[in-house]
């Protein structure tokens, strides 16, 4: 009966697998950037929505710039707060980073970055409501000017 227990608290103890199968990963997530983990090595791109880089500045109501690619970061590391990530997904960008949607508990992470003003409907019509309600409120980024992510980064290539 000992040794029973003995495994049952070292099987506790164990961390969560990376890749659950071809398109689940669980784990505590490293955040990359605003719309990007790391999931135990596995670099995962969130599906759908575009979020400021790192090195994007954004300007505020008063005319001032500021890092909105960190704070975009910072509000993605918010919303997981410590907590383990679930995501799926099948599709994978062109640099084979697998696409996916995750969750932080009950958080969709992809919608609430939307909503919250610090990544952008990308790539697809999902979220483009979120991202309207977003700009009408002037949460995040909206809350001043900016360039959107993908038009940032073809200046810059």
């Amino acid at each position: 009966m000992r040794w029973l227990l003995l495994f049952w608290l070292l099987d506790l103890a164990a961390p969560p697998p990376t890749l659950v199968n071809d398109d689940s990963w669980i784990g505590r997530a490293e955040i990359v950037d605003g719309d990007t983990i790391r999931i135990n090595g596995s670099r995962l791109r969130l599906l759908d929505i575009d979020a400021f880089e790192m090195a994007q500045n954004c300007t505020d109501l008063k005319g001032k710039e500021y890092a909105c690619g960190l704070e975009a970061a910072r509000a993605l590391g918010d919303l997981i707060g410590g907590q383990d990530v679930r995501c799926y997904g099948r599709e994978r960008d062109r640099y084979r980073r697998p696409l996916v949607n995750c969750w932080a508990g009950q958080t969709d992470l992809n919608l609430q970055m939307v909503q919250i003003g610090w990544a952008v409907a990308e790539y697809s019509r999902n979220y483009q409501v979120d991202e309207a309600l977003a700009r009408r409120a002037k949460v995040g980024a909206w809350a001043g000017t900016f360039e959107r992510p993908r038009e940032w980064r073809r200046r810059r290539d």
